[in-house]
């Protein structure tokens, strides 16, 4: 009994004490497993966060080359329909000139009929005035061997009234040459016309098929949606790209002695197309960014105008600006003129104040037709409102 009085606390000391490390065992195991569970699950969440990470960088890589793919469509686009349109304003030049042509042979010819038919009166009465004279006289005075001074006037006279005849109809044989050639060169240009005409019908029913093509591009475009920042991001592209382009353009330019800038012209020139302003210089575009330019409203094909001589030392389709022209005025002024249809003058043609270089459009995926129009001095742009008026 004493043994058992003596041992028992101990034995359920060491019982207790068992237990207790079971326990910790059991608690540390229990522990273990759910720092495992717990590393599995933020593994998961971690390989989730990476594969939609993956995911969301393939959908941009695949929504930047779908638009690049579409940029440059619209691009080809822009071209084509730039291609049509210059060969239907020249067919349209071609046209007005044909049917000045047509009109001033109609008139040449209007007045050759009346000189042929007044030719044939005159004809007419010398002939009747020969015949009443009687060509029996003629012979009379031939045969005739009195009044010998009377007799050689007479035969003068006869001669005289003779050469005035036969020139009379050398002039009118002239006359209806004339008139067979102006009928024929008059026949010719009425056939062109109608051929001038049927190659503008053509030329519009293809410039359609291309501007459908092009608006099936920008839709294209406009369901590849750009973020915000990434709208910002192209228009700082886009600006870095012209401003690229004008510091080549403006290393390479040679100064011409008769081309003195514009800085003697303020609110001197005329705006180059006639139109409602849609945007202002140094108002907001996108973020930060502000127009350095202004945005004219303008018809679609209205002619877009030189507002000073110059020459030209851009022509060609510039990304985010479309077709895209730049004449170089002088002491480091230049004006630019961009969304065009097509472009009228190529690089190092000199144009005059008021010339046409070009023709409204909106190239460069505009949604609206218009011309975007800068002034430049020393590669800063400066507002357009203080030279045109």
């Amino acid at each position: 009994m004493h043994i058992i009085t003596t041992y028992f606390p101990k034995i359920i000391s060491n019982l207790i004490l068992i237990s207790c490390l079971l326990i910790s065992v059991h608690c540390a195991a229990n522990d273990e497993s759910d720092n495992e569970k717990a590393k599995q699950r933020n593994s998961a969440r971690l390989n989730n966060v990476q594969q939609e990470i993956a995911k969301q960088e393939s959908n941009i890589f695949n929504t930047n080359k779908a638009r690049a793919t579409l940029e440059r469509q619209l691009k080809n686009d822009d071209l084509a329909i730039a291609k049509v349109a210059k060969a239907i304003n020249d067919t349209e030049q071609s046209l007005k000139s044909t049917q000045e042509k047509i009109t001033s042979l109609s008139e040449e010819k209007q007045q050759l009929t009346s000189q042929k038919i007044t030719q044939e009166k005159l004809l007419a009465k010398q002939l009747r005035s020969a015949y009443t004279t009687g060509q029996h006289d003629y012979l009379k005075l031939l045969l005739n061997q009195q009044q010998s001074e009377k007799i050689q006037r007479t035969i003068t006279y006869y001669q005289y009234m003779n050469k005035a005849r036969i020139n009379e109809i050398e002039k009118f044989q002239t006359t209806i040459e004339q008139l067979v050639q102006v009928t024929s060169q008059h026949q010719t240009q009425v056939e062109n016309l109608k051929t001038l005409k049927m190659n503008q019908q053509k030329q519009r029913a293809i410039l359609n098929d291309n501007k459908s093509n092009r608006s099936k591009t920008l839709e294209s475009l406009s369901k590849e949606l750009l973020s915000s920042k990434q709208q910002l991001a192209k228009l700082k592209t886009d600006e870095a790209n012209l401003a690229a382009a004008l510091q080549k353009l403006t290393e390479i330019i040679r100064a011409e002695i008769d081309l003195n800038g514009l800085s003697k012209l303020k609110h001197k020139l005329s705006w180059p197309v006639k139109g409602r302003l849609l945007r202002s210089f140094g108002s907001k575009k996108q973020g930060y960014l502000k127009w350095k330019g202004v945005l004219l409203g303008a018809s679609i094909g209205s002619q877009v105008q030189a507002i000073y001589n110059g020459t030209v030392i851009f022509s060609d389709w510039l990304k985010g600006y479309g077709l895209l022209t730049v004449i170089d005025h002088g002491n480091g002024y230049m004006s630019l003129y961009a969304h065009n249809q097509t472009l009228l003058k190529s690089v190092g043609d000199r144009v005059e104040t008021g010339e046409p270089i070009a023709l409204v459009g909106q190239s460069g995926g505009q949604d609206r037709p218009g011309l975007y129009f800068e002034i430049r001095h020393q590669g800063k742009a400066v507002n357009p409102k203080l030279w045109c008026r």
